[in-house]
């Protein structure tokens, strides 16, 4: 069974988490940021929840000395903070820590997040291992391999599924989207230089990852009911550099170096504009990677057409597709709108529209 290390001077949130964890992992307490080092002196946990106000070594100081150790920096750290605002939250995730959970708890919120962060690093532990074999029983294994990279990928896009407060279709929706789109260029030849069947490849299985570097913005910005201010919109900019890195970070030594590639494109240029008004960056028409234009418009028609706690959907799904027309040459590749549009039918029937 897992193992889960709670550090957290108050004695009556120490033992709230430990009841709501107990049920399912073997859990560990201490009481001091001091105490944590001599915890792992002798113990590896699975996972530390650690809270940042405490009197000898704040949460801070503690994680900046684990990550320092070679022995401890893989241990996944949940922060937990009593302050919930944007800045807070930001520098906890900049600091290192996979997630934060606000306190006082909601039980369903803390667990949930937990067995995300459980299963995610479980996949990667397992991976790693495996690559770590000789040469010979990997290859023998490519398929378990295949699908365990699959599921590392699902499960870092299910993370922020849990943080992102939408329908929860979103990543199997863009995800297929995307397929539909690169089988029709394909068919068509379109783009032949680049959509080759390795590309298209890669496109499909990192669909899921373009948002993940939201892990990394407040819960207060993503689930915002309203609209936005100026400092609000540039902090959520964020996620697309945020995304970059921990595609680099949490797949770099497991992963091919094309689809990292493709993997990072769509993360870090899927918010770029044909007309050169998006971001991270300015690009504009080809300078954008065909991947992160294809994930545009799949990411676009979803946010649209899907309620969202700030929006309803929009409906039927022909008015969706007049406001990506309109878009044609400004937000979206000319060409690909094209193509995009010459799916209707497919999009239909795969949302379920009566013709």
């Amino acid at each position: 069974m897992n193992i889960i290390l709670i550090v957290d001077d108050d004695v009556t949130s120490l033992k709230l988490a430990k009841g709501i964890l107990e049920t399912e992992y073997r859990v560990a307490t201490v009481n001091s940021g001091s105490m944590v080092f001599k915890y792992l002196a002798n113990n590896t946990p699975d996972l530390i929840l650690l809270d940042i106000n405490m009197p000898d070594l704040n949460g801070f100081e503690v994680l900046e000395q684990i990550k320092a150790n070679k022995d401890w920096a893989g241990i996944p750290i949940i922060f937990l903070t009593a302050n919930q605002d944007p800045q807070s939250e930001a520098r906890c995730l900049e600091a290192g820590a996979i997630d934060y959970v606000g306190k006082p708890f909601v039980p369903v919120v803390l667990l949930n997040r937990v067995r995300r962060v459980m299963e995610l690093f479980g996949y990667r532990r397992q991976l790693e291992s495996m690559v770590a074999n000789q040469s010979e029983v990997i290859l023998n294994r490519t398929e378990r391999i295949a699908r365990m990279q699959n599921s590392i990928i699902l499960g870092m896009a299910n993370l922020i599924e849990l943080r992102d407060n939408n329908t929860g279709r979103h990543v199997k929706n863009t995800q297929v989207y995307v397929e539909m789109l690169c089988n029709a260029l394909k068919e068509r030849k379109l783009f032949s230089d680049v959509l080759t069947d390795e590309y298209i490849y890669d496109t499909i299985r990192a669909a899921p990852l373009h948002d993940v570097g939201k892990i990394k913005i407040s819960d207060t910005i993503l689930n915002k009911p309203g609209p936005l201010t100026d400092e609000e919109f540039k902090i959520i900019q964020n996620h697309t550099r945020y995304g970059a890195d921990i595609v680099d970070d949490l797949l770099g030594d497991v992963e091919e170096p094309d689809y990292l590639q493709v993997a990072r494109d769509i993360a870090l240029y899927h918010h770029e504009r044909w007309d050169g008004t998006g971001y991270p960056d300015g690009l504009a028409g080809e300078r954008i990677p065909l991947c992160a234009r294809i994930m545009s418009l799949a990411d676009v028609f979803d946010a649209l057409y899907e309620d969202r706690v700030y929006k309803a959907g929009i409906r039927p799904m022909r008015a969706c597709l007049d406001i990506v027309e309109d878009a044609r040459g400004l937000q979206f590749d000319p060409v690909l709108t094209d193509i995009f549009l010459e799916l209707e039918p497919q999009l239909k029937e795969y949302l379920g529209e009566e013709e």
